[in-house]
Formats: structure tokens, C-alpha cells, sequence
């Protein structure tokens, strides 16, 4: 993966471009693992995994302040212009989301530990289902940044609908179960708090597959879209 898409007067520049890009490739990856290892936890309901999580999650968070480093240099020492200041403003973005994502699966370990003690519920499979969905999401979206592809991101923004979909899906059938069992209550709690954070980490795949198309295109997706639909193109 390069953000130095052109070459530069000062060699060091796209250096630290490549760089930056490199950081952000390996933060996603610890994040995928991370997200992998939580929705484990949680299904499985394994709370030895969740002193893993713990761990990549201080890494994730060590490498996003590394990153935001990275680019206040950029700012103040290459002053980044056209193509270089989108490129090192939407490299900020994704780290930010990323940041997020990290926080997001720390939380679904912790519930993997509280779901122990409980038998496992019948809707644990429609979970592991939403969490296939995010986190095919997530890896989808971070090729289309490793590659700079458009068409992967576009993928995995319209794919929000079906994460929307599962969602709430699985909601309705908590509360129901929770309505007719009240030893359900316990368990479907956790179901639901899981839920939303997998629900949120799909929002911020799309935030990501955003932020990739208008680095590659320099348009916003969502004018774009906004725009065919109200043209019927």
C-alpha cells in the first residue's frame, strides 16, 4: 500500500507517505485479529481470550497515537497540498475509525466473560452470522485500502443494509425470547449490548470505505449518491 501516488520533489516526503500508509495496513490487521478474537470470546463464551483482546487493544491504541503523531509532522513540516493533503487527511480518518473498532471489540470480550455463566442461547448463532457480516466488512474494506481499489469500498458500503437487516433481526428476536423467559433476560442482555457494537462497527467499515473512495477519487461517496438518486441515473 502507497498514499504517495505521485512522485515528490523531496524523496523523504513520500517516504514518510509510504510509512504512514504501512502503519495504518498493520493497525487494521491487529484490529481484524481483534475483532475475531472478541466475537470468539463471546460465542464461545470463552473468557480466557478476552486477556488477548485486552492486549491487542493497547497496541491498537499505541499505534493510533503514533499515527496522529505522524501526521501533525506532516502538517507542520510538508505543509501537504491537493492530492497529498486528501491522502494524509483520509489516513487520519481511517486510524480514527479503526481506534474505534479496537474499543468496540475490547467491550464484546468483556461480554464474553459475563456470558459464561450462563447456558448458551439459541440465538448465539444469529450473532456469529452479524459478526461473519462485520468483520468480512472490515476485511474487505481494509483491501480496498491495501490496493486502493474503489470498487471493494463501494461494496462494503452498500452492504450496510444488510448488516441493518441482521440487526435487527436478531434484536426483535431477543426481546421476544426475553418476553417469553425471564431466564433469558440475563443471557439476552449481553445478546443485545453485543449486538450494537457489532452494529456500530459496520458503521464505521462504511466510514472507512468512505474515506477510501475519496482518497482514491476525491469525491464524497454520499454526494455522489445522494445525486444519482435524486437524478434517477
Amino acid at each position: 500500500m502507497t498514499l504517495s501516488q505521485r512522485a515528490h520533489i523531496v524523496s523523504a516526503y513520500g517516504a514518510e507517505l509510504d510509512q504512514l500508509a504501512d502503519d495504518i495496513a498493520r493497525m487494521g490487521g491487529l484490529v481484524e485479529t481483534q475483532l475475531t478474537e472478541a466475537l470468539s470470546a463471546f460465542v464461545r463464551r470463552n473468557a480466557a481470550t478476552t486477556a488477548e483482546v485486552r492486549a491487542r487493544e493497547k497496541q491498537v491504541n499505541a499505534m493510533y497515537g503514533d499515527i496522529e503523531k505522524s501526521v501533525i509532522r506532516l502538517f507542520a513540516l510538508r505543509q501537504p497540498m491537493a492530492t497529498d493533503l486528501r491522502m494524509t487527511i483520509s489516513a487520519l480518518k481511517i486510524a480514527s475509525d479503526l481506534e474505534r473498532v479496537g474499543d468496540l471489540a475490547k467491550n464484546i470480550a468483556y461480554r464474553g466473560e459475563d456470558m459464561a455463566e450462563f447456558a448458551p442461547p439459541p440465538v448465539l448463532g444469529q450473532v456469529e452470522r452479524l459478526g461473519a457480516i462485520v468483520t468480512g466488512q472490515l476485511h474487505e474494506v481494509l483491501d480496498a485500502l491495501g490496493s486502493f481499489q474503489v470498487e471493494p469500498a463501494l461494496r462494503v458500503w452498500h452492504s450496510d443494509d444488510e448488516v441493518d437487516e441482521h440487526y435487527n433481526s436478531l434484536i426483535a428476536d431477543v426481546l421476544n425470547g426475553m418476553k417469553i423467559d425471564s431466564n433469558f433476560v440475563g443471557p439476552g442482555h449481553h445478546v443485545l449490548f453485543v449486538a450494537k457494537n457489532l452494529e456500530r462497527i459496520g458503521d464505521h467499515a462504511t466510514n472507512i470505505a468512505e474515506a477510501v473512495h475519496f482518497m482514491v477519487t476525491g469525491q464524497h461517496l454520499e454526494q455522489i449518491e445522494s445525486t444519482v438518486t435524486s437524478t434517477g441515473k
